[in-house]
């Protein structure tokens, strides 16, 4: 069951708290088949802007995955799309961008030559700190935006779960 749907299909913005630490009896493992039981899940902040990275420089598809068997809480793991270890059919892969409400555009090497240029401010160097700059702040916007919840299309009926940030 894939769900890879392109864009950000998120239901929720905004603080992406971590919620309660009490436990309740929905929290007890169970494993299943079903990717139904998963009510939330956890992934590396980092996984998803590394991701978003590496799609929007043009390199490798990359994606965050669910793999059977499921339960209430799931980690969503980084990897490469058509990769050999992506062979589980039953896995759920998911596009980075639907982890982030409005994924900010990736900034340009082009374009930051350009700014510098129309400013009469470009040397190498300043072109590297100028970008390497631009990267990080595009960086930090992404982290800034994880969404609260996304929805799953596995098959049956739409199901929204929490999204847990690590990280």
């Amino acid at each position: 069951m894939t769900d890879r749907e392109d864009g950000n299909d998120s239901t929720a913005q905004g603080d992406a708290s971590m919620g309660s630490d009490v436990p309740d009896e929905r929290d007890a493992p169970h494993e299943s088949a079903d990717p139904g039981a998963i009510r939330s899940v956890a992934v590396h902040v980092e996984d998803v802007v590394t991701a978003l990275e590496a799609r929007a420089r043009g390199g490798r598809e990359t994606a965050l995955r669910l793999t059977p068997p499921f339960s209430g809480r799931m980690r969503a793991r980084i990897h490469v799309v058509g990769s050999a270890a992506t062979t589980d059919p039953d896995a759920i892969t998911l596009p980075p961008a639907r982890f982030v409400d409005e994924v900010p555009p990736y900034p340009s090497v082009d374009e930051t030559e350009d700014e510098l240029r129309a400013r009469g401010a470009y040397t190498r160097e300043k072109h590297r700190d100028r970008h390497a700059a631009a990267v990080d702040d595009w960086r930090a916007a992404v982290r800034d935006r994880i969404v609260n919840s996304v929805t799953l299309r596995t098959g049956g009926d739409p199901h929204e779960v929490d999204i847990k940030p690590l990280g």
